[in-house]
Order: structure tokens, then sequence, then C-alpha cells
């Protein structure tokens, strides 16, 4: 799917062509059982309604990867899914931001009647009044400061 969101007239498609051509990247999506627990996991802590099926698919295969022995390192400047990975213990550095200080559990709410809503609530409008739906943390742990994530 990371392929299908580049441009074909674009330097990084030419590079991900070039690099897959030559051997340095293989393309692979993850499996199922893999998606559903990143899925799961995005939901759990509240970042799934902010990660596109792109970005789980990329998390899910570094779980994936993961399980099977390796290391997997996902570069990118996505707060949520930098937040996601470090709650599966996959290491992450970013691209040309500081990348995230502190991984996030978060909480939905409504701004007008304060109703808390669980962090994987389906709906995005307030059951009780209508307005919509805003979230916040409701936990954050200080990550240790260390070069990769």
């Amino acid at each position: 799917m990371v392929e299908k969101e580049l441009n074909p007239n674009s330097l990084p498609f030419t590079r991900l062509k070039t690099a897959v051509k030559i051997g340095k990247v293989k393309i692979k999506a993850p499996n199922s059982e893999s998606l559903k627990l990143a899925r799961e996991i995005s939901r759990e802590a509240g970042d799934f309604t902010f990660l596109s099926n792109v970005d789980v698919q990329i998390l899910a295969l570094a779980l994936e990867l993961k399980k099977l022995g390796y290391k997997p390192l996902i570069v990118t400047d996505d707060y949520s899914i930098q937040n996601i990975a470090d709650q599966m213990g996959i290491q992450f550095i970013p691209l040309a931001t500081l990348g995230i200080r502190y991984r996030l559990q978060w909480t939905l709410y409504c701004p007008a009647c304060h109703k808390n809503y669980p962090p994987d609530y389906k709906d995005r409008l307030c059951e009780i009044c209508g307005t919509e739906l805003k979230r916040k943390p409701v936990r954050r742990k200080n990550l240790r400061d260390k070069e990769l994530h």
C-alpha cells in the first residue's frame, strides 16, 4: 500500500523502485493476525482514528517482523505512528521533526457536556448532546532520551 501512495512521477517512487530492483528493499504485506493486533493496540491507545490503512499496515508489518526475530525500524514523522510503535516495542526514528517525547494514552470527551468516552469509541459525536468529540491524553510516559526510540 505504501507503493500505491507514491506518485509514479516522484523522486520517492523512483528511489523505491530502484531499491527494490537492486534488492535493498522487499515489498511485503503484513498477515491478518498482525493487522488485527496493530488495530487493537492503536484502538486501545486512542490513535486508531488518526491512522490511515497504510499506517496500520506499516505498524502491523513491523510487529510481524519483530515476532520473527528481526529488529524493524520505522522512519516517520507521524506522531500517532511513533506513539503506537513505542507501545509495541518497535523502534522508530523521525526524519524532519524531533519525534515524540511521551507515550500517550488517549481518551475521548465531549467539550460541551464533558462526558468521557473510551479511546476506541466508534462515533465522532456525543451521544448526549451531539457535539463533536475531542481527544486528550489521560496518561503519558516519558520516553528515555535515546537516539532511536
